[in-house]
């Protein structure tokens, strides 16, 4: 059986939220959002070992909520990095202290998107198995335009997907991948990934695994969890 991990990144300083405490960390349904995204991750079938990056100015913040609301879902501690990207290769590296097998799965997951079910982890998972790299994204439903504000053109929405998480990878593409130097158009793990001519499958995602972002992302979140 192959062996699963996730990294969740949740190194992130919050800052469009307005608020100092890092989103992550914010209250959604009286405990902080991370602890919401980890417990998917180890309710799917799959209960995948969970690796979290953390800001290392966070770490010790982190640990005293894990006592004050009794925590108890088993994950590593990995120091983040400057860049997502970092923070990533740093998760990466950590994971590849415990030797897996080179078809073990690894998915990459943002710490802000709690509202994921199990079984879109476990579907991301099955198809990598197969295709050995996937993103889990959304067809576009609105009309979507390409280029600047005073010069842009209409372009065929049936072709465009948005890109939520998690991305999902066979162990010997993406620590392959995670070799390189970092490159500015580096703006996902699956751009990383691309870059050794790897094709990038979709898994189908949900409307509800929403990326809370700005403060009115963490009103629908109530929203939304208050109907699970």
């Amino acid at each position: 059986m192959q062996k699963k991990y996730a990294i969740i990144v949740a190194g992130g300083t919050g800052s469009r939220m307005g608020n100092n405490l890092p989103k992550q960390f914010q209250l959604l349904a009286e405990r902080p959002i991370l602890m919401h995204t980890l417990a998917k991750f180890s309710d799917s079938a799959d209960a995948p070992e969970l690796i979290v990056v953390l800001n290392s100015s966070m770490i010790n913040y982190w640990y005293d909520e894990c006592k004050k609301y009794s925590f108890t879902v088993k994950h590593h501690i990995v120091e983040g990095g400057e860049t997502r990207f970092q923070s990533v290769q740093n998760g990466v590296n950590y994971i590849a202290e415990m030797e897996p097998a080179a078809d073990s799965l690894v998915a990459i997951h943002d710490a802000a998107r709690p509202l994921i079910s199990s079984e879109l982890i476990d579907e991301a998972y099955t198809k990598t198995a197969v295709l050995g790299a996937t993103v889990v994204a959304l067809a576009s439903t609105n009309s979507v335009r390409y280029g600047t504000e005073a010069s842009n053109k209409a372009v065929d929405r049936s072709q465009v997907w948005i890109v939520q998480t998690p991305q999902t990878f066979r162990w010997s593409i993406l620590s392959e991948a995670f070799t390189q130097e970092e490159q500015p158009f580096f703006t996902d793990d699956a751009s990383v990934v691309e870059q050794l001519d790897i094709p990038i499958h979709i898994v189908p995602g949900e409307q509800q695994n929403i990326k809370i972002t700005y403060p009115e992302d963490l009103k629908i979140a109530e929203m939304l969890i208050a109907r699970e």
